[in-house]
Protein backbone atom coordinates (compact mmCIF):
# COMPACT_ATOMS: atom_id res chain seq x y z
CA UNK A 1 0.00 0.00 0.00
CA UNK A 2 1.37 3.32 -1.11
CA UNK A 3 1.48 6.16 1.66
CA UNK A 4 -0.29 9.33 0.71
CA UNK A 5 2.28 11.96 0.90
CA UNK A 6 -0.38 14.38 2.64
CA UNK A 7 -1.17 12.00 5.56
CA UNK A 8 -0.02 13.95 9.01
CA UNK A 9 3.50 13.45 10.82
CA UNK A 10 4.50 13.83 14.26
CA UNK A 11 6.60 16.74 13.31
CA UNK A 12 3.58 18.61 11.91
CA UNK A 13 2.27 18.69 14.96
CA UNK A 14 5.81 20.68 16.17
CA UNK A 15 5.82 22.90 13.04
CA UNK A 16 2.09 24.23 13.83
CA UNK A 17 3.03 24.38 17.88
CA UNK A 18 5.87 26.72 17.33
CA UNK A 19 3.80 28.94 14.92
CA UNK A 20 1.27 28.96 17.96
CA UNK A 21 4.09 29.49 20.25
CA UNK A 22 4.96 32.62 17.72
CA UNK A 23 1.47 34.32 18.98
CA UNK A 24 0.72 35.64 15.46
CA UNK A 25 3.99 37.19 14.70
CA UNK A 26 5.64 37.15 11.17
CA UNK A 27 7.37 34.12 10.36
CA UNK A 28 9.42 32.43 7.10
CA UNK A 29 9.83 29.13 6.17
CA UNK A 30 13.66 29.11 6.77
CA UNK A 31 12.93 30.94 10.25
CA UNK A 32 10.38 27.77 11.19
CA UNK A 33 13.60 25.23 10.02
CA UNK A 34 16.14 26.91 11.82
CA UNK A 35 14.41 27.12 15.15
CA UNK A 36 12.53 23.82 15.04
CA UNK A 37 16.45 21.84 13.61
CA UNK A 38 14.59 20.58 10.44
CA UNK A 39 15.52 21.34 6.94
CA UNK A 40 12.88 24.02 4.86
CA UNK A 41 11.95 20.90 2.79
CA UNK A 42 10.58 19.20 6.19
CA UNK A 43 8.92 22.74 6.73
CA UNK A 44 7.65 23.03 3.23
CA UNK A 45 6.39 19.36 3.11
CA UNK A 46 4.79 19.76 6.83
CA UNK A 47 2.85 23.08 5.66
CA UNK A 48 2.10 21.36 2.46
CA UNK A 49 0.30 18.36 4.79
CA UNK A 50 -1.54 20.95 7.16
CA UNK A 51 -2.80 23.06 4.12
CA UNK A 52 -4.46 19.54 2.67
CA UNK A 53 -5.98 18.65 6.43
CA UNK A 54 -7.41 22.13 6.72
CA UNK A 55 -5.50 22.90 9.63
CA UNK A 56 -3.66 25.57 7.49
CA UNK A 57 -5.38 28.34 5.49
CA UNK A 58 -5.12 28.27 1.86
CA UNK A 59 -2.13 30.88 2.07
CA UNK A 60 -0.66 28.22 4.54
CA UNK A 61 0.07 31.11 6.67
CA UNK A 62 -2.72 31.24 9.10
CA UNK A 63 -3.67 28.24 11.39
CA UNK A 64 -7.60 27.13 11.45
CA UNK A 65 -7.25 27.25 15.55
CA UNK A 66 -10.65 25.52 15.48
CA UNK A 67 -9.79 22.15 13.59
CA UNK A 68 -6.56 22.21 15.60
CA UNK A 69 -7.57 22.26 19.14
CA UNK A 70 -10.35 19.85 18.55
CA UNK A 71 -7.38 17.26 16.28
CA UNK A 72 -4.90 17.98 19.71
CA UNK A 73 -8.01 17.17 22.03
CA UNK A 74 -10.08 14.54 20.22
CA UNK A 75 -7.54 12.70 17.95
CA UNK A 76 -3.30 13.10 19.00
CA UNK A 77 -3.92 10.24 21.29
CA UNK A 78 -4.88 8.16 18.47
CA UNK A 79 -2.56 9.36 15.83
CA UNK A 80 0.45 9.82 17.70
CA UNK A 81 -0.03 7.77 21.41
CA UNK A 82 2.68 7.04 23.30
CA UNK A 83 3.35 4.36 26.56
CA UNK A 84 5.32 5.88 29.79
CA UNK A 85 8.53 3.71 29.51
CA UNK A 86 11.66 3.20 31.68
CA UNK A 87 13.34 5.55 33.92
CA UNK A 88 15.80 7.72 32.23
CA UNK A 89 17.33 11.18 32.43
CA UNK A 90 15.71 13.94 31.21
CA UNK A 91 13.65 16.82 30.77
CA UNK A 92 10.23 17.15 32.13
CA UNK A 93 6.63 16.71 30.07
CA UNK A 94 3.12 15.84 30.35
CA UNK A 95 2.09 16.90 33.71
CA UNK A 96 5.94 16.64 35.27
CA UNK A 97 6.37 20.10 33.23
CA UNK A 98 4.72 23.60 33.59
CA UNK A 99 2.18 24.50 33.14
CA UNK A 100 0.62 21.59 34.15
CA UNK A 101 2.84 20.66 37.39
CA UNK A 102 1.52 23.82 39.54
CA UNK A 103 -1.94 22.25 39.24
CA UNK A 104 -1.15 18.44 39.99
CA UNK A 105 0.19 16.71 42.26
CA UNK A 106 1.20 13.32 40.81
CA UNK A 107 3.92 10.73 41.91
CA UNK A 108 5.00 9.61 38.74
CA UNK A 109 7.21 11.56 36.52
CA UNK A 110 7.77 12.21 32.98
CA UNK A 111 10.50 13.39 30.66
CA UNK A 112 11.42 13.00 27.22
CA UNK A 113 15.02 11.12 27.28
CA UNK A 114 17.64 13.68 27.18
CA UNK A 115 21.16 12.93 28.36
CA UNK A 116 21.79 16.68 29.81
CA UNK A 117 18.26 16.66 31.49
CA UNK A 118 18.59 17.62 35.05
CA UNK A 119 15.43 15.17 36.39
CA UNK A 120 14.84 11.22 36.34
CA UNK A 121 11.47 10.11 34.99
CA UNK A 122 9.79 7.14 33.09
CA UNK A 123 10.27 8.23 29.26
CA UNK A 124 7.82 9.44 27.00
CA UNK A 125 9.42 9.99 23.09
CA UNK A 126 8.00 13.27 22.26
CA UNK A 127 6.55 14.01 18.75
CA UNK A 128 9.55 14.48 16.84
CA UNK A 129 13.66 14.09 17.41
CA UNK A 130 14.30 17.75 17.53
CA UNK A 131 11.51 18.84 19.86
CA UNK A 132 13.82 18.38 22.66
CA UNK A 133 16.42 21.06 21.16
CA UNK A 134 14.04 23.37 20.20
CA UNK A 135 11.81 23.72 23.39
CA UNK A 136 15.04 24.74 25.18
CA UNK A 137 14.92 27.35 23.65
CA UNK A 138 11.33 28.20 23.39
CA UNK A 139 9.51 28.06 26.76
CA UNK A 140 6.44 28.65 25.17
CA UNK A 141 7.25 25.72 22.81
CA UNK A 142 8.10 23.42 25.35
CA UNK A 143 4.80 24.61 27.55
CA UNK A 144 2.91 23.34 24.80
CA UNK A 145 4.89 20.08 23.77
CA UNK A 146 3.75 19.33 27.55
CA UNK A 147 -0.06 20.03 27.30
CA UNK A 148 0.05 18.06 23.96
CA UNK A 149 1.83 15.24 25.94
CA UNK A 150 -0.49 15.26 28.70
CA UNK A 151 -3.27 14.66 25.94
CA UNK A 152 -1.42 11.90 24.73
CA UNK A 153 -0.50 10.05 28.07
CA UNK A 154 -2.16 11.73 31.18
CA UNK A 155 -5.34 10.80 33.23
CA UNK A 156 -8.48 11.98 32.67
CA UNK A 157 -8.57 15.03 35.26
CA UNK A 158 -4.92 16.02 33.74
CA UNK A 159 -6.24 15.68 30.41
CA UNK A 160 -9.43 18.54 31.45
CA UNK A 161 -6.63 20.50 33.12
CA UNK A 162 -4.55 20.84 29.92
CA UNK A 163 -7.74 21.36 27.70
CA UNK A 164 -8.63 24.35 29.48
CA UNK A 165 -4.68 25.69 29.27
CA UNK A 166 -5.47 24.62 25.48
CA UNK A 167 -8.43 26.01 24.59
CA UNK A 168 -6.59 29.45 26.42
CA UNK A 169 -3.23 29.50 24.39
CA UNK A 170 -4.50 28.20 20.73
CA UNK A 171 -8.16 30.09 21.39
CA UNK A 172 -7.18 32.99 23.20
CA UNK A 173 -10.39 31.93 25.25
Amino acid sequence: MIQSKYNMKPQDILVLLKIIALEDKEWQQLTLAQELNMSQSEISQSLQRSKYGQLLDFSGKKINKMAFYEFLIHGIRYAFPQKPAALVRGIATAHSAAPINKMVSATEIYVWPYAKGNIRGQAIIPLYSSAIEASLKDTELHELLALVDVMRVGSTREKEIAKMELKKRILNE
